[in-house]
């Protein structure tokens, strides 16, 4: 159970607003695909996707994230129906359907976001009003990249959408923890952020450390997802994507701020809406000394407040 509680406030009185975690429908479905990069950065592709006869099943809605890993999404529309062991017989399926779910990416969003899919972390989205301590718990003795979250109605049609559990997949290690030779597109002989690491002097990981100590530290929701050219610092969605520069000892972090909202400050922070760069989030920041990184922390907690 969540025990968010949200309040309208008024002059002189305060009022709780009572949440409703009424059975799924099919209408609150198809809201959340409407918009489901608003939600949850997942770029929408199929909705009731049939796995064909021999599975015989329909995946309730698949889609790719702003990371480019494949997506699962079901929803748990009985309190004893098996989301989960349903959803890990869909990653399944995906997995040997590679070409199938490809193409469907080509076709939607062309051979730049198809060439790149990272099946090195396909992720399962489970949601529902609520779930039993069972299901927490199984998601934890699985090795792979499970989410769950629960929603709520409240007054003046507000919908509260929380991340209360997550699993991440186990990946070979090169450096620490976080960071993964299992994620960088098939095919591909150009450096990964893991090389950069590998070849960064003490100074810049150092700065690498803090700034990752800083991110995790922000809250125990906080995951690490590592693709080819960043790293990925999110809670739902990314809030910061971070590169390393080894050769010009730069560290640069993309982070969810509108940067027509601060005050840019040349060679510190810059605004890259009409500039391509990797990852996600409109305003850069390069940092080049431990004093960048105190500037940056406000703009980081910024962007994690809206992810």
């Amino acid at each position: 159970m969540s025990d968010i509680k949200l309040f309208r406030v008024h002059d002189n009185s305060v009022e709780e607003l009572t949440g409703q975690s009424v059975t799924i429908e099919k209408s609150l479905q198809s809201m959340l695909e409407r918009h489901l990069e608003t939600f949850l950065g997942v770029r929408f592709l199929a909705t009731e996707y049939s796995t064909g006869k021999k599975h015989a099943g329909r995946i309730d809605t698949l889609g790719i994230d702003e990371n480019n890993s494949p997506v699962i999404i079901e929803y748990k529309r009985a309190v004893n129906e098996s989301v989960v062991t349903q959803g890990l017989f869909y990653l399944d399926w995906l997995l040997d359907h590679k070409d199938e779910f490809e193409l469907m990416v080509m076709r939607r969003y062309g051979a730049e976001v198809s060439d790149v899919i990272d099946w090195g972390s396909p992720r399962l989205l489970c949601i529902a009003g609520g779930f039993t301590k069972f299901d927490k718990h199984a998601i934890q003795q699985i090795d792979r990249n499970i989410e769950l979250y629960v929603y709520k109605y409240y007054d003046d049609r507000f919908l509260l959408l929380e991340l209360i559990n997550a699993t991440t997949a186990q990946t070979t290690q090169v450096r620490d923890n976080s960071v993964s030779t299992t994620t960088a597109p098939r095919n591909s002989k150009t450096k990964t952020i893991s090389d950069y690491l590998d070849q960064a002097d003490e100074k810049v990981i150092d700065r690498y450390e803090t700034l990752k100590a800083y991110m995790l530290a922000l809250g125990d929701e906080v995951h690490i997802k590592v693709v080819k050219n960043y790293i990925a610092f999110k809670r739902i969605q990314n809030f910061v994507c971070l590169q390393v520069h080894p050769q010009t000892g730069r560290i640069l972090l993309n982070v969810k701020v509108d940067p027509d909202h601060i005050t840019l400050e040349n060679g510190f922070t810059r605004d890259v809406r009409n500039i391509g760069h990797f990852g996600t989030g409109n305003l850069e920041i390069a940092i080049t000394s431990d004093a960048d990184i105190e500037k940056a922390k406000h703009l980081i907690s910024m962007a994690y407040d809206v992810s």
